[in-house]
C-alpha cells in the first residue's frame, strides 16, 4: 500500500482497450454499447482486545460490458482484463442480446446529457499505510475505548480501512471519462457492563482525506461513552410523543423519501409518492438540494454511472417535490429526462435550523431521542413505518434515562409533514447530509407499564 495507484498509466493502458472493445461491438452488429471498468485496492486491519484479529489486502478489478442490438440488451462482466477475456465478454454480451426481448427504453442516454467537462472534485487522497501502521492506529483506538471507563468490559474491536480506486466509463456516443477516488475509515465497537446488564455501542469516522479523520483516541472514547450511556436502559409504556431522530440515524429516515421518489419505484408504481411532482410532502420551510460537485465529499461525482453529467439542483422546494432521482431507463419509462442519478444520490443537503441536538431536545421538552434503529419495517407502497429503536427518554429538555426495546411507528406521509425542525448538527459522513430531525408526534410502543 505504500505506492498509490498510478492513475495516468492505468488510463493510458485501459482507455484504448475499452475503445477498441466498443468498436468491435459495433462491428459485430451492436447498435450501441457501453463499458465500465472499476479498479480498487485497499487494506483493512482489525484489532480486538489488543491483538490483531484480521488483516486483509484487497486488489480488485473488473469490467462490465453492455451491448444493445436495437432495443435488446445483453450484459457480461469479467475480472480479467486480458484481450482474450474481453473478447469472451463481448461474445457473451452479444449472445445474450440476440436472445433477449426488445424493451423500447433500453439503450444509452441521450448524447446531450453526457458530461462535456469533467471537473476535478479532489476525491483522490491515497494513504500509503503499511500493515503495521494500520494495526497501530486501530490499537490506539481500541485502547482508548477500553481505558475510558472501568465499565467497558469487552470489545468487538477497532477497524481501520483504507481504499482507493479508479472508475472509467465509455460508450459508443464517443464519451470516455474517468476519475479516481479514495475512502478511509476508522471504527470501534465496545461493550459496557454493570449490575443492570450489558450494552454495546460504537463510533466511527470516514473521509476521502486521511488527515481529516478524527483522532483514533477520540473515536474510541466516543464509542465508550455511548456504550456506558446506555447502561440501565429500560422500555417505555406505549404512548404518543414527539421524537427526535439523532443526526446519525436521521439520514436513514430521509433515505426512505429518496427511495420513494426513485425512478424504479415510480414507474413500477410501488411507492406512496407516485405522481408526486409539485405535491406538498414536507413543511414549507424545508428544502433539499443535490450538490454533486462538493470537493472531497463522499458522494460527489462528476458524472453518473451512465456518463450523464451530474448537476446541482433543488429536489424539494418549499416542502414540495421538485425533482425525482432518475437514470435514463427510468426517465424513459416515465416520459421524463434523466437526472444524472444512475448509481445513486450525490450529496443531498437538507435545510437546517439554528439549534443543535441539545437545543432540539430543549424545544421538544418531553419525548424520545432515537439514537439507533433496528429492523426493516418500512412499506414504501403504503408509507407505513415501524422500526425497533433505542435511545433516551427526555423530560423538561433533559435526558432522563436510556431506552431500549421500543418500536417507533407511524406513516411516512404523516411523519414528513410533521417534521418540526432539523438541527444544525449535520452529519457529513453520508450521501444525505442532515442534522437531527424532530417529528412532532409518533407512536412509541413498548412494554405495558
Amino acid at each position: 500500500m505504500s505506492q498509490p495507484l498510478d492513475v495516468p498509466a492505468l488510463v493510458e493502458t485501459l482507455a484504448p482497450r475499452v475503445e477498441d472493445l466498443l468498436r468491435r461491438a459495433r462491428a459485430r452488429g451492436a447498435s450501441a454499447a457501453q463499458a465500465s471498468i472499476g479498479i480498487e485496492r485497499g487494506l483493512s486491519a482489525t484489532v480486538r482486545l489488543g491483538e490483531v484479529e484480521t488483516l486483509e489486502y484487497h486488489h480488485d478489478r473488473g469490467l462490465t460490458l453492455t451491448v444493445y442490438c436495437g432495443h435488446a440488451k445483453g450484459t457480461a462482466s469479467t475480472t480479467d482484463l486480458s484481450p482474450e477475456a474481453l473478447e469472451a465478454a463481448l461474445e457473451a454480451a452479444l449472445a445474450i442480446a440476440r436472445h433477449t426481448d426488445e424493451d423500447p427504453c433500453a439503450g444509452l442516454p441521450d448524447p446531450q446529457h453526457l458530461a462535456r467537462e469533467i471537473p476535478d472534485l479532489d476525491l483522490h487522497h491515497p494513504w500509503g499505510l503499511e500493515a503495521a501502521e494500520a494495526v497501530a492506529l486501530a490499537k490506539r483506538c481500541e485502547d482508548a475505548a477500553r481505558a475510558a471507563d472501568p465499565r467497558i468490559r469487552n470489545s468487538e474491536g477497532a477497524t481501520l480501512s483504507t481504499h482507493e480506486g479508479l472508475h472509467l466509463y465509455a460508450n459508443t456516443h464517443g464519451f470516455l471519462g474517468h476519475y479516481p477516488t479514495s475512502r478511509h475509515s476508522l471504527s470501534c465497537a465496545v461493550i459496557a457492563e454493570d449490575e443492570s446488564g450489558m450494552q454495546r455501542d460504537y463510533w466511527y469516522d470516514i473521509s476521502r482525506v486521511p488527515q481529516a479523520l478524527a483522532a483514533p483516541e477520540a473515536i474510541g472514547e466516543e464509542a465508550a461513552a455511548r456504550a456506558v450511556a446506555r447502561l440501565g436502559a429500560r422500555s417505555l409504556p406505549t404512548r404518543e410523543v414527539p421524537v427526535v431522530f439523532a443526526a446519525e440515524v436521521a439520514a436513514g429516515l430521509l433515505r426512505h423519501y429518496t427511495s420513494a421518489v426513485r425512478g424504479a419505484n415510480l414507474y413500477r408504481r410501488t411507492s406512496f409518492l407516485v405522481d408526486s411532482l409539485g405535491r406538498q410532502v414536507f413543511p414549507e420551510w424545508l428544502e433539499m438540494r443535490e450538490e454533486p460537485h462538493l470537493p472531497r465529499a463522499l458522494a460527489s461525482a462528476p458524472f453518473d454511472s451512465e456518463g450523464v453529467a451530474t448537476r446541482t439542483r433543488t429536489v424539494v422546494e418549499r416542502g414540495r417535490v421538485a425533482g425525482y432521482f432518475l437514470n435514463s431507463y427510468a426517465a424513459c419509462r416515465l416520459g421524463m429526462e434523466t437526472t444524472g442519478n444512475a448509481g445513486g444520490i450525490h450529496n443531498l443537503i437538507v435545510t437546517t435550523g439554528p439549534l443543535d441536538r441539545d437545543g432540539l431536545l430543549r424545544e421538544m421538552g418531553t419525548g424520545l431521542l432515537v439514537t439507533e434503529l433496528m429492523g426493516q419495517g418500512v412499506n414504501l407502497v403504503t408509507g407505513d413505518y415501524s422500526r425497533g429503536a433505542a435511545g433516551f427518554w427526555v423530560e423538561n429538555g433533559e435526558v432522563q434515562h436510556p431506552v431500549e426495546e421500543v418500536t417507533v411507528a407511524g406513516n411516512l406521509k404523516d411523519m414528513f409533514a410533521a417534521i418540526e425542525a432539523v438541527g444544525a448538527d449535520v452529519d457529513t459522513r453520508r450521501a444525505i447530509r442532515t442534522g437531527s430531525i424532530c417529528i412532532g408526534r409518533m407512536t412509541v410502543a413498548g412494554r405495558p407499564g
